[in-house]
């Protein structure tokens, strides 16, 4: 079966392998349409060439490149005609220009199509995007949702179509590899951020927690955003500018560099009112990189962390303060849980894994097309 996929995503070069494996199996020809670049909050994200094997990738010129919602891959119709494709998966939301453009486009060419979510709240958008997505919601053939909050939201709203709750992308165990846990008492302790410097992800409280933890706790922030020149400042009037480092946001391959310098990983989220973590893959990378990691009780960080991390209740300084200096000076309960990480991503979350979940999606998308067609296999 020929599977066209359409991510602006998969401009990170770490997401690929993703694809080198739905590429793996012998019933899947994919290719994959990507964008030169993706612009967001930490600025121009360029395409990265990193897994390229076993599936062809191609560049798509991109309209209204940063705005999330009328972003449109305006030549997209040339290339189903090129392809031919059976399948069209479409790695947007369904409230998106470029998710319904897509699936117009591809249904003309009587191509099926399917669309990703992560939503997990139940938001009312205005007109038109209220008028795109339940057009995408009553014509898609299936849902893919990451996770189960998400597929009771699309319930909610209407989908009555087939869904399978499998995550957007998992990790690769061999390039964000096990490190020893161990504490560097030259260096000190570091506990690290990584990810988008905006009010949701709640960093501020995190640099409010170190400042009550011992003098030899560093902590390293990786990652752009508009907050970063307010907790510099924040920084300065705590008194841990010293102890502060700031890396700009990096090339998604030089994330496993990154991750081996820390001792702890945290991802300290905060709920809005208009969104709440959706699933924190960040926290997968640590925990494949034996990195003990902590998160807030946010959305679905709870879910992904399981019993392989500690959780705290979102906002609470003190609790995150206290869950941090438990772990800086315990260096066996570190160890302890860098291997229930490691494990829980092994079981559950490698990139073969979520290759292969959705491999088995685009089969039963075929079975039921030939089906309704009068051909069962």
């Amino acid at each position: 079966m020929k599977v066209l996929m359409i991510s602006k995503a998969c401009v990170s070069g770490s997401y690929q392998r993703k694809l080198e494996h739905i590429g793996s199996h012998r019933d899947v020809e994919l290719t994959v349409a990507v964008p030169p670049y993706w612009r967001d909050e930490r600025g121009m994200l360029q395409l990265e060439r990193r897994h390229i094997n076993g599936y062809e990738l191609t560049v798509e010129p991109i309209i209204f490149n940063g705005s999330f919602h009328l972003h449109l891959f305006p030549r997209i119709g040339r290339l189903i005609d090129k392809i031919k494709p059976d399948i069209v998966h479409i790695d947007e939301e369904p409230y998106n220009l470029a998710t319904w453009h897509i699936l117009v486009t591809a249904r003309k060419r009587s191509a099926r199509t399917l669309f990703f979510s992560w939503q997990n709240i139940a938001r009312r958008y205005p007109w038109p995007f209220n008028i795109l997505e339940a057009s995408v919601l009553q014509r898609t053939d299936f849902a893919i949702c990451g996770s189960k909050e998400c597929h009771e939201v699309w319930r909610n709203k209407g989908y009555n179509g087939q869904t399978a709750i499998i995550p957007q992308f998992g990790v690769d165990p061999d390039l964000f590899s096990w490190k020893d846990p161990l504490f560097d008492g030259e260096r000190g302790i570091t506990i690290g951020y990584i990810g988008r410097l905006v009010k949701a992800k709640g960093v501020d409280l995190l640099l409010r927690a170190v400042a009550d933890l011992d003098d030899d706790v560093i902590l390293r922030l990786v990652g752009a955003g508009p907050q970063r020149n307010e907790l510099r400042h924040l920084a300065t009037q705590l008194g841990i500018k010293e102890r502060m480092e700031f890396v700009h946001w990096i090339k998604s391959t030089e994330m496993p560099r990154q991750l081996r310098e820390m001792d702890v990983l945290v991802l300290p989220s905060l709920t809005q009112t208009n969104w709440k973590e959706q699933f924190g893959r960040v926290l997968l990378e640590g925990m494949a990189s034996g990195v003990p990691v902590v998160g807030s009780s946010s959305g679905e960080i709870p879910n992904t962390i399981g019993d392989a991390g500690v959780i705290f209740p979102e906002g609470d300084i003190d609790a995150l303060a206290s869950a941090l200096r438990k772990l800086t000076r315990d260096p066996d309960l570190c160890r302890e849980y860098a291997k229930r990480g490691r494990a829980r991503i092994m079981t559950h979350y490698t990139q073969a894994q979520v290759a292969a979940a959705t491999v088995r999606v685009y089969r039963n998308i075929m079975l039921d097309n030939q089906a309704s067609s009068g051909h069962v296999l």
